[in-house]
């Protein structure tokens, strides 16, 4: 600081312009910290951060601030809903899969049946053998003991054993079969011969020696058929002919056959009489059935008192009738 000397008064300093520039801005420094505004409150944390001893020395007294503002009391937030426990979820094991089903053979054909039958309902047909037979106004002359067959199959007689006195006296009688009428009601005479009275006169015994009427033999035109043999074509028996079931109509509905063997017990079946073939061998008809051993074991068996089924073979398939025609080329 220099000091000027005037004349007639006292010295005064004289200041430079560095020394007041520094004043000034010392003097505007300490005012802007007098009026320095008031800060916004600070946010409210939940977390402070703890300040140190030391820092709070070495910042200085600060200026007091204006009290902050009390914030609003915030409502208390609401507690969450206790969770459900999650129950433990339960694995069930999976069904083990079903073991593989094995390869099946392939099943085989149904067999074809061995025979084939027909049904014949008791009341639809009569037996011949030791049938009764009357004339047309009901009276009874004799029963039947045979029938004649022609060629092809065609009856042509009936054998009757007419009755004498006591048993005395009775003799066969051959009459044709167009004359033969079948009642298939039950206890009743079966047959009734539709001759007329001279036809119906009973023949005079035969002469000592001379054939009886009815025993002819086989010829190769008739064949008496009760008792007869049928056989294989190839000469094998099939069984012996005990009984021939007429129809209504007067046909022939089937023959009664005995199969059974020697030592066997007697079985008897019904074979269809349309499968009986009639030819002519060693000059005398006779009646020939295809029908093998497992055949006839299959036929059911007759019965007086059941419904009969009559048997035929059955009918060869393709397969069959075809290995013929390969062996014959």
């Amino acid at each position: 600081m220099e000091f000027l000397l005037m004349t007639g008064g006292f010295p005064r300093p004289v200041i430079s312009h560095q020394h007041a520039l520094a004043l000034l801005v010392l003097v505007a420094l300490s005012g802007c910290s007098l009026f320095r505004s008031a800060q916004a409150p600070a946010p409210i944390v939940e977390a402070t951060v703890a300040v140190s001893a030391p820092e709070q020395f070495e910042s200085g007294p600060e200026a007091a601030s204006a009290p902050e503002a009390a914030s609003a009391p915030q409502p208390p937030e609401p507690k969450p809903a206790p969770k459900k426990p999650h129950l433990p979820l339960i694995r069930r094991p999976r069904p083990a899969p079903p073991p593989p089903v094995p390869a099946s053979a392939p099943v085989a054909p149904t067999p074809a049946p061995l025979v084939q039958t027909h049904t014949l309902e008791r009341g639809t047909f009569r037996t011949l053998l030791d049938s009764e037979v009357q004339k047309p106004d009901g009276k009874v002359v004799g029963r039947a003991v045979d029938m004649v067959a022609g060629p092809g199959g065609k009856p042509q007689e009936v054998v009757v054993n007419l009755q004498g006195f006591m048993g005395v006296g009775d003799r066969k009688a051959d009459f044709p079969w167009s004359a033969v009428r079948i009642n298939t009601q039950a206890k009743t005479p079966a047959i009734t011969l539709a001759l007329t009275p001279a036809q119906l006169q009973i023949p005079d015994r035969p002469k000592a020696g001379a054939p009886q009427p009815g025993t002819s033999e086989a010829s190769p035109t008739r064949l008496p058929m009760l008792d007869a043999d049928v056989e294989r074509a190839n000469g094998a028996k099939v069984g012996r002919v005990v009984d021939v079931l007429i129809g209504g109509g007067a046909d022939p509905l089937a023959v009664v056959l005995d199969v059974s063997g020697t030592l066997e017990k007697r079985r008897t079946i019904a074979a269809d009489w349309s499968a009986l073939r009639f030819v002519t061998k060693n000059n005398a008809l006779e009646a020939q059935l295809e029908m093998s051993d497992q055949q006839i074991d299959a036929a059911p068996a007759y019965a007086n008192d059941q419904p009969v089924r009559a048997v035929s073979p059955a009918a060869a398939g393709p397969a069959a009738s075809a290995a013929p025609a390969r062996g014959a080329q």
